[in-house]
């Protein structure tokens, strides 16, 4: 019996024959197409959440822009609560809004005030001494509002993509006011 089994095992007739092979491509073929198919919905999902966060950030600007009267604490915390509302992102985000002037004199931007809301830094006059280049073409002593978001993007499955960060930086002209104050501020300049 042993024998006769080798026999057929060598024989052409049983090489040739195809029985069962769509069942082992299968089994070969339908984990790499599922693992393909949450690769692409997970990229899918990172684009739309990139998209969310960067309108959230345009929103929270927009709103800033335009303020006419000086802006305090409890606007921020509810500008940062809005910024999560819209993202409906249940990770730690955190923002940054600031007021810059440009200073044709010393052709540099300063910094009138910077606030933030969770794991951020205050921005000072270093970290702005050479943003000329990406901010747009200013005139001596007008001011732009910044705002910068960051929140951790977790994918929704484990694809290799890791977790990365998502940051908007947006900038924007104050809208109804030469510049958006913060409460305490008087009238002019208060810088750091």
């Amino acid at each position: 019996m042993f024998i006769r089994t080798l026999n057929a095992l060598r024989s052409a007739r049983f090489s040739r024959r195809e029985d069962g092979s769509v069942a082992i491509e299968a089994a070969i073929i339908i984990p790499a197409v599922f693992f393909a198919f949450l690769a692409i919905f997970t990229v899918f999902d990172a684009y739309r959440q990139n998209s969310l966060h960067q309108k959230a950030a345009y929103t929270i600007s927009d709103m800033v822009s335009r303020e006419t009267v000086p802006i305090d604490n409890d606007y921020l915390d509810g500008a940062h609560s809005l910024f999560d509302t819209l993202t409906r992102d249940p990770q730690e985000s955190a923002i940054r809004v600031s007021v810059l002037r440009y200073d044709a004199e010393g052709t540099q931007m300063a910094v009138d005030w910077s606030q933030t809301r969770g794991a951020a830094d205050l921005l000072d006059a270093m970290d702005v001494s050479e943003w000329n280049t990406i901010l747009p073409v200013m005139v001596d002593q007008e001011r732009i509002i910044i705002v910068e978001t960051w929140a951790k993007y977790v994918p929704p499955f484990v694809t290799g993509m890791g977790t990365p960060q998502i940051h908007n930086f947006v900038f924007t002209r104050p809208r109804y006011a030469p510049q958006v104050l913060w409460e305490g501020m008087e009238g002019g300049f208060s810088g750091s």
